[in-house]
């Protein structure tokens, strides 16, 4: 028996009270356990990345090579464009006679048909539903979306080819239902960017919670549903769709519009959580009023929201400006679980760490992830990937020291959310590997340590970091939404 398999005997559908179908376990997981792996049913690059990633294996390149066809797949090489031939060849053609090519989910709806017709509606033995079976909350929708919905589908029917097998309107529909709900972010190889949109139909059965037992990651092509902690034989596998750094009504709010159901989760229910995600700060013994607190709270709410302006117009020091004069105030008033002074504090982190003033850069990467344990699952990966930006950030300080723990406390995370074959956790064990080699030296001699240090500084300059992205992208929007 395959491997691949093997591991569809761990799990089983069932019928989960008050959510439909969902998984669970036949067998006991420990924390940092593969469940299940699962390749795509179909995949396609956003729109707005279309020529800078490529089409096939969905890594991000300064230079790709074009379709000569249709003009808009592009690929690393040769290679990567044979490897997506056998997807991209209706599509090819379908495109040069439609004179463009369509939005990203009317292209995705598309490959997904096309391999459906190819080969049926199950493609593989380890597929456990077929997307007839899944839900398509077309009748839940917003009349707006609802509007932009109908456009596709009025854009699909001019799209699809004559000589392709013809569908009813209701089967295309449901497709496209099944997509708007079901799509997954695809990211690129280093899974730090979102890129693209996939269907995986097993992570389809997955059930939501807020505070899940399981994390979806993407390693090398194939999404992995991995275990956070111990799971009990019979236990329910959950991930969570929505951020847990929202409020739970902002979670419910999210879950609701976005996939159609209330959350009756025990941290929606009973509001695990909120109030430090609120909370003023205590001072030997002494809490400023509720007034306060929600003063504070209102101002930096008008704040972020200017700094999301400047950030967008790339005027990193207006950026700084405003979260200075906003940490001045607000800091002294605010608990460091805060929600909006750890979203001050990481967007402050990440333009320092652009702009290399890295002793400040390390310095809110730090706060922020002091923060962060306090709320989310020890083994979250959005708490794992902020320890290594500390990490990253007090290296680059020359605070090795510090800088060699949250290297470590980064990669004990990732070792259970990402596993130890993603690039991110190889990348981690390397930079693991360098720090304890200087802390030893620092340990030494610290003058010897800080003379080469700098002297390797000197010599090659620091690559510029990636420009900062908004503070709500990255890691932690891995269901995909149209926007």
């Amino acid at each position: 028996m395959t491997a691949g398999a093997a591991t569809m005997e761990n799990m089983a559908i069932f019928d989960s009270p008050g959510k439909g179908r969902g998984l669970k376990a036949t067998k006991e997981f420990w924390a940092g356990d593969v469940i299940f792996s699962e390749p795509s049913l179909a995949a396609v690059v956003f729109d707005s990345l279309a020529e800078r990633i490529c089409h096939s294996c969905f890594r991000s390149q300064p230079k790709l090579q074009r379709c000569g066809q249709c003009k808009f797949a592009h690929y690393c090489d040769r290679t990567c464009q044979r490897a997506g031939w056998a997807e991209h060849k209706q599509e090819c053609s379908a495109i040069k006679a439609f004179g463009k090519a369509p939005n990203e989910s009317i292209r995705l709806v598309a490959r997904l048909l096309w391999r459906l017709d190819k080969e049926g509606s199950v493609v593989s033995d380890m597929q456990l539903t077929t997307l007839d079976e899944l839900e398509d909350h077309i009748q839940d929708m917003e009349e707006d979306d609802l509007k932009d919905f109908k456009v596709d589908i009025h854009n699909f029917v001019d799209y699809w080819p004559r000589s392709s097998k013809q569908h009813r309107i209701e089967e295309v529909s449901h497709i496209f239902g099944v997509v708007n709900c079901n799509g997954f972010t695809v990211s690129d190889q280093r899974g730090l960017q979102a890129v693209g949109v996939g269907l995986f139909p097993n992570l389809c059965l997955v059930n939501h919670d807020c505070w899940p037992n399981c994390t979806v990651i993407l390693n090398h092509g194939k999404i992995e549903l991995r275990s956070l902690g111990k799971i009990e034989e019979g236990e329910e596998l959950t991930v969570s769709y929505v951020d847990y750094l929202n409020l739970s009504e902002e979670r419910q709010r999210l879950l609701k519009t976005q996939y159609f159901f209330d959350c009756t989760c025990e941290h929606c229910r009973d509001k695990i959580k909120d109030d430090l995600k609120l909370a003023g700060r205590e001072v030997d013994g002494v809490k400023p009023s509720p007034e306060q607190v929600k003063e504070a709270t209102d101002y930096l709410f008008e704040m972020l929201e200017k700094i999301e302006k400047a950030r967008i117009r790339a005027d990193y020091h207006e950026v700084v400006k405003i979260c200075r004069d906003s940490i001045t105030k607000t800091e002294p008033v605010l608990a460091d679980t805060h929600i909006y002074l750890l979203r001050l504090w990481s967007t402050l982190s990440e333009v320092q760490a652009y702009l290399q003033y890295f002793e400040d850069a390390a310095e809110y990467a730090r706060k922020m992830v002091d923060g962060y344990v306090k709320l989310y699952h020890p083994n979250n990966a959005a708490l794992g990937m902020a320890a290594m930006r500390a990490g990253v950030n007090h290296w680059q300080a020359g605070l090795i020291e510090i800088g060699h723990a949250m290297v470590c406390k980064a990669y004990a995370i990732l070792m259970v959310s990402h596993g130890p074959t993603h690039p991110i956790t190889k990348d981690l064990e390397a930079m693991r590997m360098q720090t304890e080699m200087e802390l030893r030296m620092f340990k030494q001699n610290e003058y010897v340590y800080h003379s080469m240090r700098d002297a390797a500084l000197k010599n090659k300059p620091m690559t510029m970091l990636h420009e900062p992205k908004g503070v709500e992208e990255g890691i932690k929007n891995l269901f995909h939404r149209k926007k």
